[in-house]
Order: structure tokens, then C-alpha cells, then sequence
């Protein structure tokens, strides 16, 4: 039996990670800060597939939401086998013309919260003998586009050194780095997605499925569909004066 914690449980990608994962019989712990719909979901995954579905009301920019959250990972007593570190948020405007106090939180909800749980987690996995992590980056870490972006490749090159270094202790750490998803995200950012092509937009249960598959065949970087990996690999290796072209578009 393998009990998972997923941050940002209750909508888009993390809400399928605990929908999938639940299907497949492992208990979860759910976190977010909305007690009301967490304990909704709660209430379902146990309904649906007989699992332990706990919840952790948590706001991972507080040092409190992060002291549950680590506690929560440390439990000798229910020790958790897999944490999917999802929760995130954007900012609609362009660093440089934000506020640095919603850049502040960003900064903690995207950086300083998912190092702190890995290190959590990796440290109660090794001493275990075994353990996953999955990370929740973008597309946006592969090209310049602001802070989002810059976090998010933070996320990835330090998801992969964790993997490299600590594969050998039984504890493997993936990066997932979808690209656009039909999910709340935008519209909590209140951002602009009207010209987003239909083509580029993936499913999150898909999404979510692709990626566990990933992590099981020991994927390092998870990118989900073929015209991701694609668009992944050309800003990757793409001219530095179209990344920069790209870049001083949109974010």
C-alpha cells in the first residue's frame, strides 16, 4: 500500500493527481487551504475507491502551512511513500511592474515550499530505503519568460540532480513539465488566455496518467503529449535571438 500527499489537491493537475492515485489504491493525504472542498474530495476518494484520504488545510507561503505540511511528511507512524509537489499560482503582469510582495509569495509558493518538502521527504525516504517525489514545473522553464519561468527551471535542474543523487538510496525524483492545461490557474491569475491556439491546451486526467507512467517506467523529466516535448526541445535549442523574440512577446 503506498500513501501519496499532493499539494494543491483540490483542482487542476493536483486534483487529478488524487483522483488517480486513489483509483489505484493509495491512500492519500490532501493539502490545499480551502478546508470546505478538501474535505469534499476527501469524502469522494474514500466513497469511490476505499481509501484513506486525510486532509491538511495549509497555505504553503505561511511558515505554519509549511510546519504542516513537513509534519505531515515526517510521520513515522503514517509515512508517505510519494509527494507530488503542486501547488502553484502566477502572476498576471510582468516582473518589473508587479507588486515584489505578490513576487515575495510566489517566490515561496514555487521555490522556497516544494525545497523545503523535498528535503523533508527525501530525508524520511532514505531512511526508508525508498520513496518518490513528483515536481510540478512547466514548459516555461525551458525559455525566458519572467519569474514563472525562472522558478520553474530552479524546480527542474534541482528535480534532477535529486534523482541522479539519490536514485542509488531507492528515492527517485521526477519533474513534471506540462505546457498549457484546461484548469483554474489562468483565471485565478486573471490572465489573458484568449489567444492561446486550441491545439496547444492538455487534459489534466491525461496529463496526470502520462506522467504516472513516467514515473514508473524512471522518467527524470516527464513532458506530457508529443507537440510539448517538441516545442520543449526547440526552446531548449532554439537561436538566442528567437528565444529572445519569443520571450519579449508574452510570458
Amino acid at each position: 500500500m503506498t500513501r501519496a500527499l499532493v499539494t494543491g489537491a483540490t483542482a487542476g493537475i493536483g486534483l487529478s493527481f488524487a483522483r488517480a492515485l486513489a483509483a489505484r489504491g493509495d491512500d492519500v493525504v490532501l493539502l490545499a487551504r480551502d478546508e470546505q472542498r478538501l474535505e469534499q474530495l476527501a469524502t469522494e476518494l474514500r466513497g469511490a475507491h476505499g481509501v484513506q484520504a486525510d486532509v491538511v488545510v495549509a497555505d504553503l507561503t505561511t511558515a505554519d502551512g509549511l510546519a504542516a505540511a513537513e509534519a505531515a511528511l515526517a510521520s513515522s507512524t503514517a509515512p508517505v511513500d510519494l509527494l507530488v509537489n503542486n501547488a502553484g499560482a502566477s502572476l498576471a503582469g510582468w516582473f518589473g511592474t508587479t507588486d515584489v510582495a505578490d513576487e515575495d509569495r510566489q517566490l515561496d509558493l514555487l521555490v522556497r515550499a516544494p525545497m523545503h518538502l523535498m528535503d523533508t521527504a527525501i530525508k524520511s525516504m532514505v531512511g526508508r530505503g525508498r520513496g518518490q517525489v513528483v515536481n510540478v514545473a512547466s514548459v516555461a522553464a525551458f525559455t525566458p519568460r519572467g519569474t514563472y519561468s525562472a522558478h520553474k527551471a530552479w524546480l527542474v535542474n534541482l528535480s534532477q540532480w535529486a534523482d541522479w543523487h539519490y536514485a542509488s538510496s531507492g528515492v527517485r525524483v521526477m519533474v513534471l513539465c506540462p505546457g498549457f492545461v484546461r484548469t483554474e490557474f489562468h483565471q485565478r491569475a486573471d490572465m489573458d488566455i484568449s489567444g492561446v491556439p486550441r491545439w496547444m491546451w492538455l487534459n489534466s486526467d491525461k496529463l496526470v496518467a502520462a506522467a504516472l507512467a513516467d514515473l514508473e517506467r524512471g522518467r527524470t523529466v516527464s513532458i506530457p503529449s508529443l507537440r510539448y516535448k517538441v516545442l520543449a526541445t526547440l526552446a531548449r535549442h532554439a537561436p538566442t535571438s528567437l528565444v529572445a523574440r519569443a520571450a519579449k512577446r508574452g510570458r
